[in-house]
């Protein structure tokens, strides 16, 4: 009857990423410096683009590069992408950097990231931007490999302690493991369903809302806090917790590699405390934790379908 329910689980995993895939809130940038002027182009979903009279000021106002002033600026739908390209011009040549704000978030979703590649002559660079990295300096000049891994890592692992979804299925992980070699294991697999999602996601051509991709990963910790509190001596555990992984790989898999490195390594600094005391938790009291887990999963799914 365990194995079963627990397969039950599984199938009903494997199936929903296909429906919430490919949803995190993204748009793409290329900004083209020539001299003292540049051209820059922005990609975004159409279904994302503000509802409001003139879409291509309200989009192109949230990026400012500089000293940059906007002299020409023109949109069109191209198959569902809202593209948008603009010229600019510089009192003055940027030949090593050009500081970068982007602001997009506060008129699409809070959880919205831009990606956008600065090119000069020879040199680019590539920076990552959301509600919680609004500013960035763009180096036209090769990064050394020490940079660009300090960087990306840095913004992975931040990004680990700003996902309340990820953070409450950390602790479900570490509520789920029963000795310290399972701990482990469960961690090792969960993180390794991450990167498999890397090479998932792309291949998954649905695209729902970003809110709604949120609402599922709510799920997975609902999912794990059903499996605690039904199947306790579960001994299919570890397959649950590689189908739940992929959920949260699918949020990373349109990042660089390198930033996801940085958040796996900040999830695994995670899980061995939490797991520590998880392990020590008086028997007693594992189940009332599992359903507080429950409880807060399902209200942070609530309050993202229906917010």
């Amino acid at each position: 009857m365990c194995s079963r329910f627990s397969a039950l689980v599984a199938a009903v995993a494997v199936f929903t990423p296909v429906l919430f895939a490919h949803v995190v809130s993204m748009s793409t940038g290329e900004l083209h410096m020539d001299g003292p002027t540049a051209t820059f182009e922005l990609r975004i979903p159409i279904y994302e683009v503000p509802r409001v009279a003139d879409p291509a000021k309200v989009l192109l106002d949230r990026i400012q590069f500089g000293d940059g002033h906007r002299t020409r600026a023109s949109c069109r739908d191209e198959d569902g992408t809202y593209v948008c390209t603009a010229d600019y011009e510089f009192p003055g040549l940027h030949p090593n950097t050009l500081e970068i704000e982007c602001s997009l978030f506060q008129i699409t979703v809070p959880n919205h990231v831009h990606l956008l590649t600065a090119v000069q002559g020879p040199n680019s660079d590539q920076l990552v931007f959301d509600k919680n990295f609004t500013e960035g300096e763009a180096r036209f000049r090769p990064p050394s490999r020490a940079e660009v891994i300090s960087r990306e890592i840095t913004r992975g692992a931040a990004r680990t302690f700003q996902n309340l979804a990820g953070m409450l299925f950390l602790a479900g992980l570490a509520l789920a493991a029963r000795w310290k070699g399972e701990a482990v294991l469960l961690g090792c697999i969960f993180l390794a369903s991450e990167w498999v999602a890397r090479l998932i996601g792309p291949r998954i051509p649905l695209a729902l809302t970003a809110r709604f991709f949120e609402a599922t990963l709510a799920l997975t910790v609902a999912y794990l806090a059903v499996e605690i509190l039904l199947l306790p001596n579960g001994h299919m555990r570890w397959s649950i917790v590689a189908v739940l992984g992929l959920f949260h790989g699918l949020s990373l898999a349109a990042f660089p590699a390198l930033y996801q490195t940085g958040a796996s390594v900040a999830q695994a600094i995670v899980i061995g405390p939490l797991a520590w005391g998880a392990l020590n938790l008086p028997k007693r009291l594992v189940r009332p934790a599992a359903v507080a887990l429950l409880a807060a999963a399902l209200v942070w799914f609530g309050l993202r379908v229906w917010r």
